[in-house]
C-alpha cells in the first residue's frame, strides 16, 4: 500500500525553507505502517502541480499534499486539484463561516483573498481546518485518493493526525514495523561496529542510520509475515540493541534531548541554575523550549570576567591564573551559580566559539563544562570542531549530557 508525500511550494524547490512537512508525514506514514514511495517537491505552477498530481494519482493509493491553500495569488493548489480531475471550483459555505469566525476571533474584518480560501473543488470531502484559517479537503484523483493540508506545519499535523490518518489507517497492510532510537554521543562509526552482527543474528531486521548534528538516531526495521510478527522481531532486536548501546540511548519515538535532560533533573527532585558564556544561553533557551519552571531556578550568561566576578563570585585569581576559559573557572561558575540560587545542581559552561579567539595553547573550539551536585563537581572539556554554531551546539549538547548523567547517578566523580 503505497503513499505519495508532495510539497507545494516555490520557497521549497529554491531552498528558501527546509521541507520539515515531508520529512514528518514519512515518518509518521512509515510509523503506521505505509510504505512511502514517493516524496517531491513542485513550485506554484499550476500546469507543474496539475501534471505531478495526475502522475501520483495514477501511482499510489494515496497522496497527501501540504502547502498552496493560502489566501495569496500563489496559492495555486485548489484551482490545480480541480483542474487535474476536471471539475470546477465551487465555494463551500461552510468554510466560509469558518474562516469568517476565525478572523472575526482575531479581530480582523473578512476580506476577498480570504474568502479565496473557501473555493474548493466541487465533490470534495472537506477537511476543517481547527487553528488556522485555510480547511483542506480530500479529492480522488486517477487510483488514488489525495489529502490536501495547509502547509503551515502546526496545522498540518493537527489535520493529519485527526483526519487524514484516521481516514486512512484502516487501509495499512504493511508487515513491517520500525522503532526509532535517539542517541548522543557515539558517531555513526561507532556506533555501527557496536552493532555489528545485529541484522545477522534477527534475520528480516535491518538497521538504519540518521545523523543529525550532534544526535543520531537508529532504525530497527523489521520484516515479518504478519504485523504481529514484524513488531515482536522490531522489539526483540531493538532490546538487543539498548544493551549494546547502553545510556548512549537517550531515549526513542518523538523523545527530544533537551526535554529528556529536564526529564531527568525533575525525576531526582533537584533545583537547577545555569551559567552560561560562550553558549550565549543557547542552553536556557534548549531547557526551556519545553516546561521548566519547576525544576529550572535561574540563569545567567556571563560573558565578561566581570560578570563572572560580580554575579557568580569567580575569583580574580582564578581568572588571572587559568583565564576564563579554564577547568577551575567553569567550576567556580557552577559553584557560583549553584550558590547564588540556593539549588541543588548547577551547570555551567565557559569556551571559545569562534572563529577568532583562539591561541595555540588554546584553539578555536576549545570548552569547558562543569556540573556542581551534591556529591562534588564535575569538569569536562573537549576541542570542539565545526563552525561558530556548530561549536556553540556541541557544547550545549556536551554539558546537558553531562547534566543528565549526573541526574540519573552517572558521571559523578570529580
Amino acid at each position: 500500500m503505497t503513499v505519495a508525500i508532495l510539497s507545494i511550494g516555490t520557497e521549497l524547490t529554491r531552498g528558501e525553507i527546509v521541507n520539515t512537512n515531508a520529512a514528518w508525514l514519512a515518518a509518521t506514514l512509515t510509523g503506521a505502517g505505509f510504505e512511502v514511495a514517493s516524496i517531491e517537491e513542485v513550485p506554484d505552477d499550476i500546469a507543474r502541480i496539475v501534471e505531478t498530481l495526475r502522475r501520483l494519482g495514477a501511482l499510489h493509493r494515496f497522496v497527501v499534499c501540504t502547502g498552496g491553500l493560502g489566501p495569496t495569488t500563489d496559492d495555486l493548489t485548489a484551482a490545480a486539484a480541480a483542474q487535474a480531475v476536471g471539475v470546477a471550483l465551487a465555494r463551500d459555505d461552510s468554510s466560509l463561516l469558518a474562516i469568517k469566525r476565525r478572523v472575526e476571533a482575531r479581530g480582523g474584518a473578512m476580506n476577498r483573498a480570504q474568502e479565496k480560501q473557501a473555493d474548493l473543488p466541487s465533490g470534495a470531502e472537506v477537511l476543517p481546518n481547527g487553528d488556522g484559517t485555510a480547511p483542506g479537503f480530500a479529492l480522488g484523483i486517477g487510483a488514488a485518493v489525495a489529502y490536501f493540508l495547509p502547509g503551515v506545519p502546526r496545522e498540518m499535523k493537527r489535520m493529519f493526525d485527526e483526519q487524514v490518518l484516521a481516514r486512512i489507517r484502516p487501509a495499512a497492510t504493511s508487515t513491517t514495523q520500525q522503532i526509532r532510537l535517539r542517541t548522543y554521543g557515539l558517531g555513526e562509526s561507532v556506533l555501527g561496529l557496536k552493532l555489528d552482527g545485529v541484522e545477522e543474528a534477527f534475520p528480516g531486521v535491518v538497521l538504519g542510520y540518521r545523523a543529525h548534528m550532534p544526535e543520531v538516531d537508529v532504525k530497527v526495521v523489521a520484516h515479518g509475515s504478519t504485523q504481529s510478527a514484524a513488531r515482536d522481531l522490531a522489539s526483540r532486536a531493538a532490546a538487543e540493541v539498548r544493551q549494546r548501546l547502553g545510556d548512549a540511548i537517550y531515549g526513542d519515538g518523538d523523545d527530544d534531548f533537551p526535554e529528556v535532560v529536564g526529564r531527568a533533573v525533575r525525576a531526582r527532585g533537584y533545583r537547577l541554575a545555569l551559567a552560561e558564556s560562550c553558549t550565549g544561553g543557547l542552553i536556557t533557551h534548549l531547557l526551556t523550549s519545553y516546561p521548566a519552571s519547576d525544576y529550572l531556578i535561574g540563569a545567567a550568561v556571563t560573558y565578561a570576567n566581570s560578570a563572572k566576578t560580580r554575579l557568580l563570585g569567580v575569583s580574580e585569581d582564578t581568572l588571572r591564573g587559568h583565564g576564563a576559559v579554564s577547568g577551575e573557572v567553569a567550576a567556580d561558575m557552577a559553584e557560583g551559580a549553584r550558590r547564588l540560587c540556593e539549588v541543588d545542581i548547577a551547570l555551567a559552561v565557559t569556551g571559545i566559539a569562534g572563529p577568532t579567539g583562539g591561541t595555540a595553547e588554546k584553539p578555536v573550539g576549545l570548552v569547558y563544562w562543569a556540573v556542581s551536585h551534591p556529591g562534588g563537581t564535575v569538569v569536562r572539556d573537549r576541542v570542539f570542531p565545526g563552525d561558530r554554531r556548530e561549536i556553540q551546539i556541541r557544547a550545549a549538547y556536551a554539558a546537558m549530557d553531562l547534566l543528565r548523567r549526573v541526574a540519573m547517578g552517572h558521571g559523578t566523580a570529580a
